[in-house]
C-alpha cells in the first residue's frame, strides 16, 4: 500500500476484538518505527511502556475512562497500550526550546505517536491516541516516577469498527502557498 493510501485508511478506532492479541512480531515492528522517529536535535525525549499483561492493561484502561464524561470506555477491549512518558530533551533541544519558547519534547512525542499509529495501520491493526487519562493514577499503576510526565496512551488491537469516511477541512482552507 502506498503512503497516502495508508494515511487515508488509518482512523481512530474505538472498538477492538478483545479476544485477539497482537502478534509480537507486529508489535516489534511498530516499536521499531517509533524508535526511529525523528526528534529535535535527535533528543528522543520519550520512553515507551508496552502494556500487554491483561490484568495490568485493564488497570491502565481504568485510568483512561471517565464515567461522568462517558469517554474512553472502549480501552479495555484493546490488547495493547503503549504509554509514552516524556523524558528530558538533550541540551541542544532544551536550549533551542527555551530560546524559541517551544517545548520540543511535546512536538517530538506527537511525531512519534503518528509513527506508532501509522505503523499499526500498516500491520493491519487499529489504534487510538489518548490524551485523556488520570496521569497520577497512570503513574501509580505503572511505577512511573512522580517527576515524569505521561503524555499519551496509544491503544492498539484488531479493530472491529467500520471504516469511516474522513471528514476534514478542505485543502484550500488549511493550505496556502508563499504567504498566509
Amino acid at each position: 500500500m502506498d503512503f497516502l493510501s495508508l494515511v487515508q485508511k488509518r482512523q481512530s478506532d474505538r472498538a477492538f476484538d478483545p479476544c485477539r492479541s497482537v502478534e509480537p512480531e507486529k508489535l516489534d515492528r511498530i516499536l521499531e518505527a517509533a524508535r526511529l522517529a525523528p526528534s529535535s536535535c535527535n533528543s528522543q525525549p520519550w520512553h515507551f511502556i508496552v502494556v500487554d499483561d491483561p490484568d495490568l492493561k485493564n488497570r491502565v484502561a481504568d485510568t483512561t475512562s471517565n464515567r461522568v464524561l462517558n469517554i474512553n470506555h472502549f480501552t479495555k477491549q484493546a490488547p495493547v497500550h503503549i504509554v509514552i512518558v516524556e523524558e528530558n530533551a538533550n541540551i541542544s533541544a532544551g536550549l533551542g526550546g527555551w530560546i524559541k519558547r517551544k517545548h520540543f519534547p511535546h512536538i517530538d512525542i506527537g511525531v512519534v505517536a503518528a509513527h506508532i499509529a501509522l505503523a499499526a495501520a500498516a500491520e493491519g491493526l487499529g489504534s487510538c491516541i489518548l490524551g485523556w487519562f488520570d496521569e497520577k493514577a497512570m503513574r501509580k499503576v505503572l511505577g512511573i516516577p512522580s517527576n515524569k510526565r505521561v503524555i499519551l496512551d496509544i491503544v492498539i488491537g484488531y479493530s472491529v469498527q467500520e471504516q469511516r469516511e474522513k471528514k476534514r477541512k478542505s485543502a484550500d482552507t488549511v493550505i496556502s502557498f508563499n504567504r498566509y
